[in-house]
């Protein structure tokens, strides 16, 4: 695949509008702001979830979410996903027959942002996954993934209050994907690889956001070996992703990284001195 296949449009008039206020001095300010609209989901006839989202790729969300929940398999075939933009209702329809009432009372809302949710028998697969033993990662390929995904025009440079997920192979970014929830953004991820057969093997994810149990349980799931992130991580998130052998990379920023789990597959190319610092623009939209 090349470089962005698919890329946030930050200029998109539905994800986002302009409102007018105040700054710090009083003086009149425009600014874009992130638009959040609820999305339903079916699966076949029976109402799964409500998501706050902003609206973009309503398909690969629905389908990330259902292999994510494991009430989708990689086996099963979809027949059908209609989308109804005014309804804010998208059904994915499958040849088997599914009925996951039980699993829907076993609901538990999760740290992430727009409340992500998960039902308490996600893990029932975590522990059977072996994550590919043989992939690395490169030090001077996380320099050159931030630098990219962070010049890439986006709505989280453009108007913060939004996560970016990455795809990612080598140094190559792939796949970029927003939403309010970064829960929602590796979901798309997971369904657009779904949809278009994109193995899991030498992939790397990329995130703005934290590195919390649930987005190291959804990289598990999707069985990526590496995820690197601009922000921290959760203790719960470390222990996860030690248990599942996954490299889990945060704080990268400029030069700087810190990695808490599956150190072995580091590979140090590059000397870090050489790297030079991020612009004060991206820090301060990370901060937002």
């Amino acid at each position: 695949m090349k470089e962005f296949t698919i890329t946030p449009d930050p200029k998109a008039t539905a994800l986002s509008e302009s409102l007018g206020g105040v700054d710090q001095n009083g003086t009149a300010v425009v600014l874009p702001v992130v638009v959040e609209r609820p999305l339903t989901l079916f699966l076949n006839r029976q109402e799964i979830v409500t998501m706050m989202t902003i609206g973009d790729y309503p398909d690969y969300l629905a389908l990330g979410y259902l292999l994510n929940q494991n009430m989708l398999q990689m086996e099963d075939e979809v027949t059908g996903i209609d989308y109804d933009d005014d309804l804010g209702v998208v059904v994915v329809r499958t040849e088997r027959e599914t009925d996951f009432e039980e699993k829907l009372k076993k609901k538990t809302q999760t740290s992430g942002c727009a409340q992500g949710t998960v039902f308490g028998d996600v893990m029932e697969k975590f522990g059977d996954i072996i994550l590919d033993p043989e992939a690395v990662l490169k030090t001077s390929w996380i320099y050159a993934l931030s630098r990219k995904i962070n010049q890439q025009p986006s709505l989280y440079l453009e108007a913060g209050a939004i996560h970016g997920c990455v795809l990612c192979e080598e140094d190559r970014p792939l796949v970029y994907m927003e939403d309010v929830g970064r829960h929602n953004a590796i979901d798309k991820i997971a369904g657009y690889m779904w949809r278009h057969g994109i193995s899991s093997k030498a992939k790397i994810f990329y995130t703005t956001g934290r590195l919390t149990s649930e987005m190291v349980i959804k990289t598990v799931q999707m069985q990526i070996p590496i995820v690197i992130s601009r922000s921290g991580f959760t203790a719960w998130g470390v222990d996860l992703a030690r248990q599942a052998n996954l490299t889990l990379v945060g704080r990268a920023k400029g030069k700087r990284f810190v990695c808490l789990s599956g150190v072995e597959r580091l590979v140090f190319d590059i000397d870090p001195a050489t790297v030079p610092e991020e612009s004060s623009k991206h820090q301060r939209k990370a901060a937002r």
